[in-house]
This record gives structure tokens, C-alpha cells and sequence, in this order.
């Protein structure tokens, strides 16, 4: 069995009922994150991700599938949203990719063939050892206790947005509504900056498409997030500010 870990976790198991799992606190970033400068983001989540941080199009396979991706920082391992005492930024939106840390819907290969049921599973690092004090999920008769009831409900609702973000992306690609971009600022220290590899939705080609094109855009809530995401290209601005503002290394 090969279960293939999500963006930014490390090695993940099923889920048992039996184990005890380590949470994190309250934006309390777990180390992993710390360093990432994007995170997936679904659909339901533009308009509010749209309000902090630049949302762009990430593709791993040269311009064939894309990702919606919220940016956190403007250099490589870079997380502007990180606070002195490792919590998100309180004033930011906290994206659901990590809060539903440290589970996640993960799909199984056996025999080298994709499975279409997704496990539960959790960061194996997370599972309580023998001495720690992890969080039960289920009762001694294997039924779910309060606090796992949310959590639940966030894995699979959030994976079925994912599912939507896909959709999403598939048709603007399919549209060919998207473009490559970089990012191209003057630092204060007088140095210059280049941040590539994103893809944004080139707004002119928008009136071009055909009377089917639009309304399916509309139909499916599509257009929103385009100008959602559009409008959030603004934030990249403040995302530099952040790095003007960031505390320097000792």
C-alpha cells in the first residue's frame, strides 16, 4: 500500500481509532509550514484568503494542470504570516489547508492502482508515543468523541472543495485564460527581486470567449473567483511591506 503524503506533510498513516494524536495549539504553526511560501487553497475560500495574500496558479507539469495557491512570501522558504512566536498572524486569514493539520483525505495505490476511496489518515510524527499525552479521537467502544466531530466535518468538506478548486482551475486552463507572471520589485535595501513560476488569468481574454464559455463561468461561480483572485494580485504589495517590516536576523 502507498499512500502519498500531502503538499508540506512529511509521512502520513491511516488514522486508527486507537491513537492518540499530538495538536497543535490554536495558530499554532506546526514546524513544516513555517517555511512554505504558498499553500493550496480551495473554492469557497477565495473570497476571504483574497482579503490578505496574493492568490495566484501554480503548475508542477509545465502549464498541463494547475493549482490555486495563496502566496505567503516573496523569496523561496519564505512565510511572511509567521509571528515571532511561531503562530499564524493573528489578523490574517488562516487557510483550511492547515487547519485541518495534522489530518488530512489522502488516496491509497495498491498494486500500482489509484484507489477512488480517500483514508483519513495523520502525520505519523503526530501520533502519541508511549510517555506523551495525545488527544484521544474515538471512545473505548471505537465511536467518536465531541472534538473529533469538527474535524471530520472540516476533512471531508474541504476535500470536496478542493475537488471544486480543480474543476476550477481545469476550466480556465481549458479556456486558456491563463498567463505566466513574474514579479518584479526594487527592495529597500536597493536590491532587486524576481518571483516566477505563477500563472494569473489574463483579464482582456475574458471578453473573447464565446456566450457558452461565460455562462458556464457564472453557472458554476467561476467568475467570482476570477476577479476575487484578480483583485488579490494587489496584496503583493503588502506582502512586501511584511518584508520591509520583518524583524532582520540577528
Amino acid at each position: 500500500m502507498d499512500i502519498k503524503p500531502p503538499y508540506g506533510y512529511q509521512e502520513i498513516v491511516p488514522l486508527t481509532k486507537t491513537h492518540r494524536v499530538l495538536l497543535p495549539g490554536e495558530r499554532k504553526l506546526p514546524v513544516l509550514f513555517r517555511n512554505l511560501t504558498a499553500l493550496p487553497l480551495s473554492f469557497t475560500e477565495f473570497a476571504v484568503a483574497a482579503r490578505d495574500y496574493p492568490i495566484t496558479f501554480i503548475s508542477g507539469d509545465a502549464g498541463r494542470t494547475f493549482v490555486a495557491m495563496a502566496i505567503l512570501g516573496v523569496e523561496p522558504q519564505q512565510n511572511l504570516f509567521v509571528t515571532a512566536d511561531d503562530t499564524w498572524d493573528a489578523q490574517a486569514y488562516l487557510p483550511a489547508y492547515v487547519r485541518r493539520y495534522p489530518f488530512c483525505m489522502a488516496r491509497v495505490t495498491l498494486d500500482s492502482v489509484e484507489q477512488a476511496a480517500r483514508l483519513i489518515c495523520v502525520e505519523k510524527s503526530c501520533i502519541a508515543k508511549d510517555g506523551e499525552d495525545g488527544e484521544r479521537m474515538f471512545d473505548d467502544a471505537g465511536g467518536p468523541l465531541e472534538h473529533w466531530r469538527p474535524i471530520h466535518k472540516l476533512l471531508n468538506e474541504y476535500e470536496a472543495d478542493l475537488e471544486r478548486s480543480q474543476e476550477m482551475c481545469a476550466i480556465l486552463a481549458d479556456y486558456m485564460l491563463l498567463e505566466p507572471f513574474t514579479l518584479q520589485a526594487v527592495l529597500n535595501n536597493g536590491g532587486a527581486m524576481n518571483l516566477g513560476g505563477m500563472y494569473r488569468v489574463e483579464e482582456k481574454k475574458l471578453e473573447f470567449l464565446n456566450a457558452a464559455q461565460h455562462r458556464n463561468l457564472i453557472k458554476k461561480g467561476i467568475m467570482g473567483r476570477v476577479y476575487a483572485h484578480l483583485l488579490s494580485l494587489d496584496n503583493f504589495a503588502r506582502l512586501l511591506k511584511r518584508k520591509a517590516d520583518a524583524p532582520r536576523p540577528a
